[in-house]
């Protein structure tokens, strides 16, 4: 059967979105490269609590720009804050740099050093923050319900990518050059680089339209219509889904202005948690150390790149299967499959530490787990949280749910330098437990969303708030009759 939207259009436009994915996941994973001469050179004088809230404090950022991007992104639209999150992301890869520039001297060190670079870093992570929560918001406002599940898991593509590329970069700078230049010269060299990605996503958004839905719920009914008829073949189709849209407008007389729980609490507690497990799950802690664990393995410093730039790859093979398979199997599947992965990774590291057994066997087990994640919590947690949300809804309930996982992230990646020097074996078992409650979560409380359209979705919440009130007066009127 002929598809009755256009392919091309939909592809082209997802590509541009995903670089903000892209840029995520270079600048949370360009730190990994860094990490050690960040040590020697920025946090030489504090202690390894210091040291991991420097390496995670893009993550404050990430949490600033999460909780702004609800605003941004209904003040803005999804194309402008889009924009402005590359522009951040620009100024901060190149003050990052070089952190002396405006009050230092080059070679200088202290506290008021420590702090400016992490004030660029923060600034670096509002940017991201609001790209992880335009970015699928943008895709999934834009793509079809056949095919929303593939093109929002790109963007998890488009983010491991961003970290393969950013593993190559930073080998290609190392490689060759000696442990002192790379201290002085060759983390600077590794954050400037992220300028030039930034500033060609900036760009090419210039070509890009308003998504359907923004313009719809801001009354610009015929931009709207304009625009999904560039996605669809048939004109009656088009208007067929601004009807749905414009119904899901009308419904409610404060239209887009319905406060957060206008749906119950259930749908906004689903997206919470889906975001608290998806990093407690200890992913980030396995992407940010990564050169350091394997060194901490027995590798030397170019053995340890080189495994990296492996992980990689397998978190790119892995992310295409969630991607092929997504709109097929449906999300749950899919997600419970990968907790039971990471589950099984997990607990074999942890075991293997508590013995302290060493080698290749626990590098195959951290590719079970990371594997595990990029099959499934990680692209899938996105395509869940792009859909869930109700239109009224969706940029303040996607704020409160990207900023708890950006909060989430940061305590998880803060802590674990100071976790791992308590207990290496309990460290990771807490990850694997985290890993099984995940599972039993989705089991219990994730709806299924595949081959839904985002107004059918929003069905489940309004019968699950019908639900609520209906039980809430039964409990009211038991209670007055005792």
């Amino acid at each position: 059967m002929a598809q009755h939207y256009n392919i091309k259009f939909i592809i082209t436009m997802t590509l541009i979105a995903t670089l903000g994915g892209l840029l995520f996941g270079y600048d949370t994973a360009v730190i990994s490269g860094a990490e050690q001469s960040l040590q020697k050179y920025i946090t030489a004088d504090y202690n390894s609590f210091i040291h991991g809230v420097t390496v995670s404090s893009a993550l404050i950022g990430c949490v600033i720009g999460g909780l702004l991007s609800g605003k941004l992104a209904g003040a803005l639209g999804r194309k402008k804050s889009l924009q402005l999150a590359a522009v951040l992301l620009a100024i901060s890869a190149l003050l990052s740099a070089y952190p002396e520039v405006l009050f230092f001297d080059v070679g200088e060190s202290g506290l008021g050093l420590l702090i400016m670079f992490n004030i660029y870093r923060i600034v670096g992570g509002i940017g991201v923050g609001l790209a992880s929560a335009v970015t699928p918001m943008f895709i999934s406002e834009m793509a079809p319900s056949g095919i929303r599940g593939r093109m929002v898991s790109w963007n998890q593509f488009a983010i491991i990518f961003g970290m393969l590329v950013v593993y190559f970069v930073n080998y290609g700078i190392a490689f060759g050059e000696s442990a002192a230049w790379i201290e002085n010269m060759g983390w600077r060299y590794m954050f400037a680089t992220e300028a030039v990605p930034s500033i060609i996503f900036f760009l090419l958004l210039f070509t890009v339209p308003e998504t359907p839905r923004y313009l719809a719920l801001n009354n610009k009914d015929e931009k709207a219509l304009s625009v999904l008829n560039k996605i669809y073949h048939s004109v009656d189709h088009s208007k067929k889904v601004l009807a749905d849209i414009v119904a899901t407008r009308e419904n409610d007389g404060a239209k887009k202005k319905a406060p957060l729980f206008a749906f119950g609490k259930t749908v906004v507690i689903v997206g919470i948690m889906i975001s608290f497990f998806q990093q407690f799950i200890g992913i980030n802690v396995a992407l940010y150390y990564a050169p350091r664990i394997f060194a901490d393995l027995g590798a030397g410093t170019d053995a340890s790149m080189v495994q990296t730039v492996v992980m990689g790859l397998v978190n790119v093979i892995f992310t295409l299967i969630a991607i092929v398979y997504v709109d097929k199997f449906g999300r749950k599947p899919l997600l419970i499959i990968g907790s039971i992965g990471m589950a099984i990774g997990m607990t074999g590291v942890s075991m293997l530490a508590g013995f302290n057994i060493i080698g290749i066997s626990t590098l195959v087990f951290i590719v079970i787990y990371t594997a595990s994640f990029m099959m499934s919590w990680g692209p899938i947690a996105w395509v869940i949280l792009s859909e869930i949300f109700p239109n009224r809804i969706r940029g303040g309930a996607m704020a409160i749910a990207v900023a708890v996982q950006w909060l989430a992230n940061f305590t998880i990646t803060s802590f674990y330098p100071f976790m791992m020097e308590i207990s290496s074996s309990m460290t990771y078992g807490f990850y694997a437990l985290m890993c099984v409650l995940s599972g039993i979560f989705v089991w219990k409380f994730v709806p299924e969303t595949k081959g839904k359209t985002l107004e059918e979705l929003e069905e489940i919440w309004v019968k699950e708030d019908v639900s609520d009130k209906k039980h809430d007066v039964s409990l009211t009127a038991e209670s007055k009759m005792s």
